[in-house]
């Protein structure tokens, strides 16, 4: 296999943050020796999350065997995992804002049409449905854990029992037409075609604002391994704790 040199759209900080968590990781368990120091394991873990390269891809070029590559990049993610924060200790930061955006995005995974659970009739493809706060200018707060495509956002987000802690913090949220019947501090837009034009300007309003909430997607999609899942539906979860802890390290 032809190897080549290539880079990565983040910045050294992130590469050191993950370094030290996989160094301590190391004194942790009392490993004596590895094939790549802790820097190149974080390198290899990087460029997976990010670029979306193939274990096979990525062995070569780091000069590994294919199931090394795996367990270094299946450490550095569960070491990232372990660090994000839950929804509870996510609101500490999330009651300071003047109010969030929630949406909920499907995550595209390789599975066949046998596989029900995880097919989302509105995306008409398979998936896991994540659902995403961000703060009024679109950055991403956080991220739940990823439930099966044909789980319905308002439904995902009850589970998650995101509805319930922002009634309780008494912050108003806003979100698209999936939330209807939230209730609570959730504003959604009127549904219908032959509005009445206030109602109309009340959706046009609120689409200026919960549009924003696209960035937050964008920085999502931006690691390119999660626009094509290829892993088993039990990992997914850790992946998107691992993006959303290094997103916030190097931001």
């Amino acid at each position: 296999m032809l190897v080549y040199p290539s880079s990565i759209d983040l910045s050294s900080r992130t590469l050191r943050f993950l370094t030290g968590q996989l160094t301590a990781r190391r004194q942790e368990i009392g490993t004596r020796w590895r094939r790549l120091p802790a820097g190149r394991q974080a390198l290899l873990a990087l460029a997976h999350l990010r670029c979306g390269d193939t274990y096979a891809q990525l062995a070569a070029g780091f000069g590994i065997g294919i199931a090394t590559a795996y367990r270094y990049i299946r450490e550095a993610v569960e070491a990232l995992a372990a660090l994000a924060p839950s929804l509870d200790e996510a609101m500490t930061t999330i009651r300071a804002k003047a109010f969030v955006i929630l949406d909920g995005t499907l995550l595209p995974i390789d599975r066949i049409a046998a596989d029900a659970p995880y097919y989302s009739g509105k995306h008409k493809r398979h998936g896991m449905n994540v659902q995403v706060l961000t703060d009024p200018f679109g950055r991403l707060l956080w991220a739940s854990p990823a439930l099966p495509g044909s789980t319905h956002d308002l439904t995902a987000a009850r589970q998650h029992g995101i509805i319930e802690a922002l009634a309780d913090a008494g912050l108003n949220c806003w979100a698209d037409k999936a939330y209807q019947g939230a209730g609570g501090s959730v504003r959604v837009p009127f549904r219908g075609r032959r509005l009445k034009r206030w109602k109309r300007r009340h959706n046009t309003t609120h689409a200026k604002i919960r549009c924003l909430g696209e960035r937050a997607m964008a920085t999502i999609k931006g690691w390119r391994l999660l626009r094509k899942l290829r892993c088993s539906t039990n990992r997914i979860t850790d992946v998107v704790k691992a993006v959303l802890v290094l997103h916030h390290a190097s931001a």
